[in-house]
């Protein structure tokens, strides 16, 4: 079976802070925004984000309380200028950029429902 797209839902308890996050530091698109759910859309890499409040129904219940264990990767063009976008921002930094061994920059900012962000650029 081939898989024809593939959607992170994001579950959350504040989807305009989780939103702004998102559209802020990725220039990720709203193609979708209601009180329960939020689209967000690359227009360029076709990458795909949904972000769900805590509270609907659709959210499985398995999953409505604080999820663990995963974090999500943003590859960009240059880490360091997400990095100073990040200074005038409130979001807290939980490393600042970072040569890897595996020859990438890498900072972590912590998103406001409290998904680990890593954002990476090859050097």
């Amino acid at each position: 079976m081939e898989i024809q797209r593939l959607l992170t839902n994001i579950v959350t308890t504040d989807l305009e802070a989780s939103k702004q996050f998102y559209t802020t530091l990725f220039s990720l698109n709203v193609s979708y925004d209601s009180d329960w759910f939020v689209h967000l859309v690359s227009l360029e890499s076709k990458l795909e984000l949904g972000l769900v409040n805590q509270d609907h129904d659709i959210v499985p219940a398995q999953v409505k309380s604080k999820v663990s264990g995963m974090y999500l990767t943003f590859v960009v063009e240059d880490v360091e200028a997400v990095y100073t976008a990040l200074q005038s921002l409130t979001y807290e930094i939980l490393q600042t950029p970072e040569s890897t061994f595996y020859g990438q920059k890498r900072m972590l900012v912590l998103a406001p429902e409290g998904t680990v962000c890593d954002v990476s650029s090859p050097t």
